[in-house]
């Protein structure tokens, strides 16, 4: 594997957005970026050009083979973001199981994450500066039941999946990537980009809760060294779909993540998401981690909204500012 180390580094601003860019079907994204029509889209645009962000990851937009919607909508951004990277997420790939256990197959909660179509809500990562792809450590393809210490789904102290489903059922929901960036004075960070399935929707087995809690423990195995030396220095952008104090699921497992001593966490306390009060109300659950070597300058939110309006979706863009 390929762990990017970096020596000295210029300031950098990287962020994560869990902006509501996945549609209802297959080429629809791209439809209404073309358009230029839809009001989520200039509310989401808008917060992205108010941050301005050096290196952004988006956790909630639809991959299309040959790039097409991530393209059209860099372009929005003029040359700002020239650098373009996604990979077809687990979301929507079909298996041919019945993996939720509800006697159907080829449903959306029967993909290896859930998905209405395969690249539905996938990854895409935004760059001023060259991604080095052939660098780039895929661990989307893990089998959960490979991941050291993993805890699968049981009922009645059984099983909750069949060995048949077991043997190709992925740990991530979505992606879990190390995309090394070279920045302008020729060294390289490593961005640890995922997003991970809500710990809800789910059964008395909590096949959620379990899932969300071991695909953040992935990254724990890879910064404590399981899979071999770990990134020198990183910077971990993404949804996790765990609060360390609200909500549901393992807030003590995100809470511990949070505390390690090779991350700096420079938003504690601050909830990123608002669900509203008649729901799960207000929950951080999107995260920008340096790693603890880098400085923070200044870290910070911004709101996708439109003339006070709620157009870009519950989450808040999350940015962080670092140095070397």
């Amino acid at each position: 594997m390929f762990w990017a180390s970096i020596a000295q580094a210029a300031e950098l601003r990287i962020a994560t957005f869990a902006a509501p860019l996945s549609r209802d079907g297959p080429g629809l994204l791209l439809r209404d970026i073309q358009k230029g029509e839809d009001d989520s889209l200039t509310a989401i645009t808008f917060a992205i050009a108010q941050a301005a962000p050096d290196v952004l990851v988006l956790t909630d937009f639809d991959y299309d083979l040959d790039g097409l919607a991530l393209a059209a909508f860099a372009q929005g951004f003029g040359a700002d973001y020239p650098y373009l990277f996604a990979r077809r997420p687990n979301a929507g790939l079909a298996t041919g199981y019945d993996i939720d256990g509800n006697g159907w197959t080829g449903e959306a909660r029967d993909a290896q994450g859930y998905g209405r179509f395969a690249g539905d809500g996938g990854i895409a990562i935004l760059s001023r500066y060259p991604v080095a792809v052939d660098a780039v450590t895929d661990l989307s393809t893990m089998l959960w039941r490979d991941l050291p210490d993993a805890v699968l789904p049981q009922v009645g102290g059984a099983p909750f999946f069949p060995s048949e489903v077991q043997d190709i059922l992925r740990l991530s929901s979505t992606a879990h990537w190390i995309v090394p960036i070279r920045l302008p004075n020729d060294t390289l960070v490593s961005i640890m980009a995922f997003a991970a399935t809500p710990p809800v929707f789910d059964g008395p087995e909590d096949m959620n809760g379990l899932r969300s809690r071991d695909e953040l423990k992935l990254w724990e195995h890879v910064l404590d060294g399981t899979f071999g030396p770990p990134p020198d220095s990183f910077i971990l952008a993404g949804n996790s779909n765990l609060d360390p104090t609200g909500g549901q699921g393992d807030r003590a497992a995100m809470a511990a993540f949070l505390a390690r001593d090779d991350l700096n966490d420079p938003h504690p306390g601050t909830t990123n998401a608002d669900w509203g009060a008649d729901s799960t109300g207000k929950l951080r659950v999107s995260y920008v981690l340096p790693s603890s070597d880098w400085r923070i300058i200044d870290a910070g939110l911004t709101a996708a909204d439109v003339n006070g309006g709620t157009a870009g979706g519950p989450h808040s863009l999350v940015w962080v500012d670092v140095s070397r």
